[in-house]
C-alpha cells in the first residue's frame, strides 16, 4: 500500500491536523524519511502555513486543541511545533495548550529537533546558562521597574511562556498581565 493510501485511511480521508477534506497531500516531517509512521495528510491551507515564514492565520490553527490529542505521534509533532510558533507570535492561548500536551521522550526530542529555536545560531541562555526556547516557563530573579506600567516587576514573579527576540539576551513575556521584554540575565528557567 502506498505512503497516501495508507495516510487517507489512517485520517478518514481528512486533513490531520484541520480535519478539512479539500486538496489534502502528504507532508514529510522533517527531518526523517519518506515514511507513513514520519508523515502526515494535510490540506493545502495547513501546508501553505506550516512551510510559510510569514504571519500565521491565528484563527486557524485553533484546530490544534482536537488534533493535539492525537494518537499518532507525527500528529502530535506537528501540533507541538505549531503550538510553539503561535506562542513566539504572542499567541498565550497555545501556550495554554502546550502546556496540556504531553508527548513521550522520543516524540519530544523528534518535535524539538525540527525547532527553528532549538537550531538557532545564538541561543537565549538564563541566568545560570540554561537555554531558553520559546514556550519556556521563566521566574524573575532581581525585581525589575516597568518603565510605562507603573508596577514592578517582583523577584520570584513566574514569566510563563516566553517568547524569544532577535537579540540573544532579551525575551518577551506576560508579567501582570503587560507584556514586556525582560533581560535573559534577570531570569532562570523553572
Amino acid at each position: 500500500m502506498s505512503i497516501e493510501a495508507t495516510l487517507q485511511q489512517r485520517s478518514d480521508s481528512k486533513c490531520e491536523l484541520c480535519t478539512s477534506n479539500d486538496n489534502l497531500s502528504v507532508f514529510e516531517v522533517p527531518p526523517t524519511e519518506a515514511h507513513s509512521d514520519k508523515c502526515v495528510l494535510i490540506c493545502q491551507k495547513c501546508q501553505g502555513e506550516i512551510e510559510s515564514t510569514d504571519a500565521l492565520d491565528v484563527n486557524h490553527w485553533r484546530c490544534l486543541n482536537d488534533s493535539m490529542w492525537s494518537q499518532v505521534p507525527v500528529v502530535q509533532v506537528m501540533a507541538y511545533r505549531m503550538l510553539k510558533r503561535l506562542i513566539g507570535a504572542g499567541e498565550s492561548w497555545a501556550q495554554d495548550l502546550l502546556d496540556m500536551l504531553y508527548l513521550e521522550e522520543d516524540t519530544l526530542a523528534w518535535a524539538n529537533k525540527g525547532s527553528a529555536e532549538v537550531d538557532s545560531e545564538e541561543p537565549h541562555l538564563d541566568s545560570n546558562g540554561a537555554v531558553l526556547v520559546a514556550g519556556d516557563n521563566v521566574v524573575l530573579i532581581k525585581d525589575l521597574v516597568v518603565k510605562g506600567a507603573n508596577f514592578t516587576a517582583k523577584r520570584g514573579t513566574p514569566v510563563r511562556g516566553i517568547a524569544l527576540t532577535d537579540n540573544p539576551e532579551h525575551i518577551e513575556g506576560r508579567v501582570n498581565g503587560t507584556r514586556i521584554v525582560i533581560i535573559t540575565q534577570y531570569v532562570k528557567k523553572m
